[in-house]
C-alpha cells in the first residue's frame, strides 16, 4: 500500500512539474503526503485510492454532478474546499487541470497572478 502512495504522490509532483506551477513544496498534510503552495496544500494523497484536491465551493458541486464516478465527497468533505478524487478512475490531462486549478485556490495572489497556463 505504501508503494501505491507513493507512485500516486510520483504522478501528482510530475503533473505539476508538467504544468510548470511555481513555488510547489512536497510536503504533508495530516501526515499525508501532500503538495504545498505557499505553505497551503492544495493536494494531498489519501490514500492508495483517494487524492483530496482543494477547491472553491461552487466548482466542487460542478465536479460532482458531471463525473460522480471521479469525483465524490462523504460527510467528512461537506461545506469544505475540498474535494475527494478516485485517482484511478482520473486521467493525467484532467488531473493535471484540477492541480492547476486547485494550486491557483491556494495559491498567493501575487504568484498566482505571474502563473501563465
Amino acid at each position: 500500500m505504501a508503494d501505491d502512495v507513493d507512485a500516486i504522490f510520483e504522478r501528482l509532483k510530475r503533473l505539476a512539474a508538467e504544468a510548470g506551477l511555481p513555488g510547489v513544496e512536497e510536503s504533508t498534510s495530516y501526515g499525508n503526503p501532500a503538495l504545498k503552495v505557499g505553505g497551503k496544500s492544495f493536494v494531498a494523497v489519501k490514500n492508495a485510492e483517494t487524492i483530496v484536491i482543494s477547491i472553491a465551493l461552487d466548482d466542487k458541486e460542478h465536479l460532482l454532478e458531471m463525473a460522480p464516478d471521479i469525483y465524490f465527497q462523504t460527510a467528512h468533505y461537506v461545506g469544505w474546499p475540498y474535494l475527494p478524487v478516485r485517482v484511478a478512475l482520473i486521467g493525467d490531462e484532467e488531473l493535471r487541470l484540477r492541480l492547476t486549478g486547485a494550486w491557483r485556490f491556494r495559491a498567493p495572489k501575487k504568484l498566482a497572478g505571474s502563473y501563465q497556463t
